[in-house]
């Protein structure tokens, strides 16, 4: 019998108003990264291998960087990591999205540090990608993928899941893209269209039921959709809050309340199968993708 062991860790962070009211409010315009540090830090138990984050500047113009990433091994990682990005103004941004790895596949290396990135020069099909799993059928879903054409660079079940979700954004970004040219809409005016009318949902429809096993998956679009997704057996932890300033996810419940100083029935689990999602003009759903399956957790 394997030994009981903790499991990675994750954290999201949403704003839901402009940083100027941060930064009016608060008197700083790192308030979410104040909070993303204390999100990770309070669950470095689940990371003693490595950690990393994830930054998204929404409404950046042409020319000018809008994701960003910083990624760490050790038991240090998360300081190493803060260390730098609060010197960076490049990381003052809307989402946040945070990771501490605690490997379950032997490999290590940076390379295999969460958060990852599936990169394009179409704002909406850019994605970064983390997650707490362990996948039973990951070689199933590569052969799927090699079947469709396509041809992934590192067989490593974290890079799979970004080319499964990756594809199925694609196919999400044409089926948007041809209602945009039915509408006779050209050029910007089909970027813009597509960015506001991407249906993340349609992704993790057409992904999730393809996985075996437990997990909670995060994502970051370039156009600014964020979702958590939980596995339909519940096996792995998640937990949100919301108010009218931010969305919060992370894997365990103290760690919110006592980050944001809430009680404990102000933060709702997220319940099997079910994804929380956030449109990039901050509209937040409550969406069942799967199952849910019997009770595993």
């Amino acid at each position: 019998m394997e030994p009981l062991k903790h499991e990675c860790g994750v954290a999201m962070i949403r704003l839901l108003k402009p940083l100027d009211y941060y930064r009016e409010k608060y008197g700083t315009d790192r308030y979410a990264l104040n909070k993303m540090y204390l999100l990770m830090e309070k669950q470095h138990n689940r990371g003693q291998e490595g950690a990393g984050l994830a930054c998204l500047k929404l409404n950046a113009g042409p020319g000018d960087e809008y994701m960003f990433r910083e990624r760490a091994l050790g038991s240090g990682a998360i300081t190493e990591i803060f260390s730098k990005v609060m010197q960076n103004p490049d990381f003052c941004g809307d989402i946040y999205m945070g990771h501490l790895r605690y490997s379950t596949t032997g490999k290590s290396g940076l390379s295999y540090v969460h958060p990852f990135l599936r990169r394009n020069n179409w704002r909406a099909r850019n994605l970064c990608l983390c997650g707490n799993f362990n996948l039973t059928n990951v070689e199933d879903v590569f052969r799927d993928l090699v079947s469709k054409g396509q041809h992934p660079r590192i067989y490593s079940d974290t890079y799979i899941m970004l080319e499964l979700l990756g594809h199925r954004l694609d196919r999400e970004s044409e089926r948007v893209f041809n209602i945009a040219i039915e509408k006779g809409l050209k050029d910007s005016a089909i970027t813009e269209y597509i960015e506001k009318n991407i249906d993340v949902c349609n992704v993790l429809r057409t992904a999730m039921p393809q996985l075996d096993g437990g997990y909670v998956m995060c994502g970051v679009t370039g156009s600014g959709e964020m979702f958590a997704v939980r596995d339909p057996w519940g096996i792995r932890p998640c937990f949100w809050y919301q108010d009218d300033e931010i969305v919060v996810v992370a894997s365990e419940r103290p760690v919110i309340q006592t980050t944001f100083e809430l009680e404990a029935d102000q933060i709702h689990e997220l319940r099997p199968g079910q994804a929380l999602t956030v449109r990039n003009d901050s509209q937040v759903n409550l969406t069942q993708i799967t199952g849910p399956a019997p009770y595993k957790a």
